[in-house]
């Protein structure tokens, strides 16, 4: 895929994902403009301060208004939508402010791609989404749906909207490592929900890697799961105790509003037609039109005979495997063995 000449378009790109992004291109001549679209004009100022770079665009604005990102969309050749709402319990207690972002949001960036006729859209989803049981997961599933159902409305030779589905983003902006290793470094006991609960475990890296393995390969509604591997939470909290020398008390203080003993990243709905594509699995869209009777002879056996692709049934990593896992982030590094890594652009 040729995109030296090309505009790429990050929405929430100054989260966690468009920093690992911009890491990725910002020196190479991979794209001739970024664009970053965000509504924290704090964090753009930040960033553009320390991106310091004229190939990195700002534009403020908020996908839920059509008329703010306009002006960010046109002339843009592709987008990763990384825009959303995240956070499960303030999903959960404000589940409207979900669906304005995470559903119509998307819906939202869709539309204009389309009407600028954008060549790709990749559109990010998590885990949370598949069999859904809280605000945050019903939103991205929706979106997911979104994205699918407009795909039907377009062909190849203009605009492709694709996405991705995947889980724990580790040490990411909001999630549980750096508070575990604030609790250690500050003597306090490390608190965590269910020490049975299981986590799928995936880098800033893999979470790029997927999303330009959908960039490069998406077809017309294609979903793509990357396979990963998963630990419970009280491994991860064992293996941060061994890595900073620790003897904190692991705490236990029960499930928080919304959340699952374990993550599904593929259903079995969707196992049914996944694509085994080696690290990944492709999911297509299911094409069947409202005419669902022209569709149905029997019911499909290998619906009842397959599970799921969870992170109870993925590779269960143990503390001495986590502890290797954990070392590759630059923020256990830096603590662990004084490493400067300006890998990222810290905000």
């Amino acid at each position: 895929m040729q995109i030296k000449d090309k505009i790429l378009l990050i929405t929430g790109g100054t989260g966690s994902f468009g920093n690992a992004v911009l890491s990725q291109f910002l020196h190479t001549d991979h794209f001739r403009e970024i664009r970053i679209l965000s509504r924290d004009e704090k964090k753009q100022d930040d960033l553009r301060k320390k991106v310091n770079n004229n190939k990195v665009k700002f534009y403020l604005g908020d996908v839920r208004d059509v008329n703010s990102i306009d002006a960010a969309i046109k002339g843009v050749d592709y987008i990763f939508h990384a825009a959303a709402l995240k956070q499960v319990p303030s999903c959960e207690f404000f589940p409207m402010e979900a669906v304005k972002t995470n559903i119509i949001g998307t819906d939202n960036v869709l539309s204009i791609a389309e009407k600028y006729e954008v060549k790709k859209v990749v559109v990010l989803s998590t885990d949370k989404a598949a069999y859904p049981i809280n605000a945050m997961g019903m939103s991205k599933a929706m979106m997911e749906k979104v994205m699918v159902a407009k795909s039907r409305n377009l062909d190849d030779t203009k605009t492709i909207f694709c996405g991705t589905r995947y889980g724990n983003v580790m040490a990411s902006r909001g999630s549980v490592i750096p508070l575990f290793v604030e609790q250690i470094k500050s003597g306090k006991p490390i608190t965590i929900t269910d020490p049975n609960m299981t986590r799928f475990m995936m880098t800033l890296e893999n979470a790029v890697d997927l999303v330009l393995y959908a960039f490069e390969n998406g077809n017309q509604g294609d979903l793509f799961v990357q396979k990963s591997p998963a630990c419970t939470i009280e491994v991860l909290a064992k293996a941060l105790n061994s890595l900073y020398n620790s003897n904190s008390e692991i705490k236990i203080i029960g499930t928080r509003h919304g959340e699952k003993t374990f993550e599904t990243l593929v259903n079995r709905e969707d196992m049914v037609k996944a694509e085994d594509c080696g690290n990944y699995f492709r999911i297509p869209a299911d094409n069947r039109d409202l005419n669902y009777e022209q569709y149905f002879s029997e019911g499909d056996i290998k619906l009842t005979e397959l599970e799921e692709y969870h992170s109870n049934n993925t590779e269960i990593f143990d503390v001495e495997a986590m502890k290797q896992l954990l070392l590759k982030l630059p923020l256990i590094r830096k603590d662990i063995y004084g490493e400067e890594i300006n890998k990222y652009f810290d905000l």
